[in-house]
C-alpha cells in the first residue's frame, strides 16, 4: 500500500491596500429656462440613476381643515396624467425599470425616480407627465383618501407613532400646522377630494419653485437635452414667496401619559425645540448627540440596557423640522425608546440622572473619538448609491444649505474636541427644560413618574 502524504498550500492572507481619499461629491448646478433649478453629479459606475425633485409645497401652505392634502397630492402624482391612465403609467415604470415614490413633509414635497441609466431619458418623460399634468381623478383620489383613512387607526396603535402625535400636540401650539399629524387626521383627510388636491397643486406646483437633483454615471448621457426635453416642457407661473410659519414652542418641563390600560412596555419620547443645521455648533451637537445615545455603546445604552436591564434600546436624535438660512428654523431634539411597565419610573429616573452626571462631568476623550471615528468612517459607506447621494443634496436644498455642506461637515466633526460636543449635548438636554410622552398604563407608571418630579403629569386616553 502506497503511503501518501498529503500537503495544504497556504495563501498569503490578504493585506489592505493604500486608504483613498474620500470627499462628498460637489455637485454641478444649473437652471433649464423654465425655472426649474438642476443639480447634477456624476458618479461613475453608478448605472441606476437617482433623481430627486423637491417642490416648495410646505405643509404650513395646507388649507386649515384639509392637513393632509399635500400628502394625498403627492400620492397622486403617479396616479394618472393627461397622456396615461393609473394602469397605464405603473405599466410605463415597470417597462423602463424605474420606480416613482413621493411624500410630503413640513419642507415641501419630495417626488424620487430610480431608473437604469439606458432608459433615463425615457422616465424624465414619466416623471415630468406627472408633474406638469397629473389627472387627479376623481375615482384616483376617492380611493386614495380611503386608504389614508384606513391606515390611520393603525399608525395609532403603534405606541411609537401615538407617543409622537401627542409630543407635537403637546410641545406646539395648538394654531400651527406643527401640532397636527404630518398626514392629516381623520377629520381633516376625510375633507379632501379632487378639487382640493387640484388646487394646492395649482397654487404650489411649478418648475420656478423647484429643483432637481440627478446623480449617477452620466457617461454617454447628454443630460441637457434629456431635461430640456422633459422636465423642460414643464411650464407655470412665477412661484411667490413660499409659506413659512414661525415656530413657536412650549419646552416647560412636563409629562403627558397616554393611557394604555393593560400595556407591557412604557414607550417614551423625549423632546424639545432646537436650532437646525445652521447652527455653527451643529457638528458638536451631532457629536454629542451620539455619544449620548447614538448607538448601542452609548451613554445610555450602557447605563439602561447593559447594566440595568430596562431596555432593548434607547436613542437620542435630531430631526430637522425646518431649516432656514435666516436663522428661523428648527430642530427637534429628542430621546426615544421603550421600557418595560414596572421600571418605567427607575429607568426616567436613570435617564435623568445620565443628563446631570454628563453636564457635570462631560464626555471622555475615549468616548469622542470613538464617535468622530465612526461618524468620519462610515460616511463613504452611507453614500456609496446615487441615491443616498441624491437624497441628501434634495435635503440641503430643502434646508437652504450651501452645495458643499456636507462635504465639509465631515472636516468639522473631525475638528470637534469633546469639550465642545459635550457643552452642545447638554445645552441639547437641559433636565428642566424637557417634554416627557409616555404611552403606557397610567394606572401602573403615574405616580411613580410623579414622585420623579421632572414635571407636571397630565393624563390623556390613548
Amino acid at each position: 500500500m502506497t503511503d501518501v502524504t498529503s500537503t495544504m498550500q497556504l495563501h498569503p492572507r490578504p493585506t489592505a491596500g493604500t486608504p483613498r481619499p474620500w470627499a462628498f461629491p460637489a455637485p454641478e448646478r444649473g437652471a433649464l429656462p423654465n425655472g426649474l433649478t438642476v443639480l447634477r453629479c456624476h458618479r461613475p459606475g453608478q448605472r441606476v440613476i437617482a433623481v430627486e425633485v423637491s417642490l416648495t409645497a410646505p405643509l404650513a401652505a395646507e388649507p386649515t381643515g384639509q392637513e393632509g392634502v399635500a400628502t394625498i397630492m403627492a400620492r397622486a402624482l403617479s396616479e394618472g396624467t393627461d397622456r396615461h391612465s393609473a394602469e397605464e403609467f405603473a405599466a410605463e415604470l415597470e417597462r423602463y425599470g424605474a420606480t416613482l415614490d413621493t411624500f410630503a413633509d413640513h419642507p415641501g414635497v419630495r417626488v424620487s425616480l430610480e431608473v437604469p441609466a439606458s432608459r433615463l431619458t425615457k422616465a424624465l418623460g414619466l416623471l415630468a407627465d406627472a408633474l406638469r399634468a397629473p389627472a387627479f381623478a376623481e375615482s384616483e383620489i376617492e380611493r386614495l383618501v380611503a386608504n389614508r383613512l384606513d391606515e390611520i387607526p393603525h399608525e395609532l396603535a403603534n405606541p411609537g407613532r401615538r407617543a409622537a402625535v401627542a409630543l407635537y400636540d403637546t410641545l406646539f401650539p395648538a394654531d400651527s400646522r406643527l401640532a397636527r399629524p404630518r398626514q392629516g387626521t381623520a377629520e381633516s383627510v376625510a375633507r379632501i377630494d379632487a378639487t382640493s388636491v387640484r388646487a394646492f397643486y395649482e397654487a404650489h406646483v411649478r418648475p420656478s419653485a423647484a429643483t432637481v437633483v440627478v446623480v449617477g454615471d452620466l457617461t454617454g448621457i447628454d443630460l441637457d437635452a434629456a431635461l430640456l426635453g422633459t422636465l423642460g416642457a414643464w411650464t407655470g407661473p412665477a412661484a411667490g414667496p413660499p409659506v413659512w410659519a414661525p415656530f413657536s414652542a412650549d419646552d416647560t418641563g412636563r409629562v403627558v401619559i397616554v393611557d394604555r390600560p393593560g400595556a407591557v412596555q412604557t414607550q417614551l419620547l423625549i423632546a424639545r425645540l432646537g436650532q437646525d443645521r445652521h447652527d455653527p455648533a451643529y457638528p458638536a451637537r451631532r457629536l454629542g448627540i451620539y455619544c449620548l445615545g447614538g448607538t448601542i455603546t452609548s451613554r445610555l445604552d450602557r447605563v439602561l440596557r447593559e447594566e440595568k436591564g430596562y431596555t432593548y434600546g434607547i436613542r437620542s436624535f435630531s430631526q430637522v423640522l425646518r431649516s432656514r438660512a435666516d436663522g428661523a428654523g428648527a430642530a427637534l431634539l429628542g430621546i426615544r425608546g421603550s421600557v418595560a411597565t414596572d421600571v418605567t419610573g427607575p429607568a426616567l429616573a436613570d435617564l435623568w440622572r445620565v443628563l446631570r452626571e454628563l453636564a457635570e462631568g462631560g464626555l471622555t476623550e475615549e468616548e469622542r473619538d470613538a464617535a468622530v471615528q465612526y461618524l468620519v468612517g462610515v460616511a463613504p459607506l452611507s453614500f456609496e448609491t446615487a441615491a443616498a447621494v441624491a437624497g441628501t443634496l434634495a435635503d440641503q436644498v430643502e434646508e437652504e444649505l450651501p452645495d458643499d455642506y456636507q462635504a465639509t461637515l465631515y472636516a468639522r466633526l473631525a475638528d470637534t474636541g469633546a469639550v465642545e460636543a459635550t457643552a452642545a449635548v447638554v445645552r441639547a438636554f437641559p433636565v428642566d427644560r424637557l417634554v416627557t410622552v409616555l404611552v403606557g398604563d397610567a394606572s401602573q407608571i403615574a405616580d411613580p413618574v410623579r414622585e420623579l418630579g421632572i414635571g407636571e403629569v397630565t393624563v390623556v386616553a390613548g
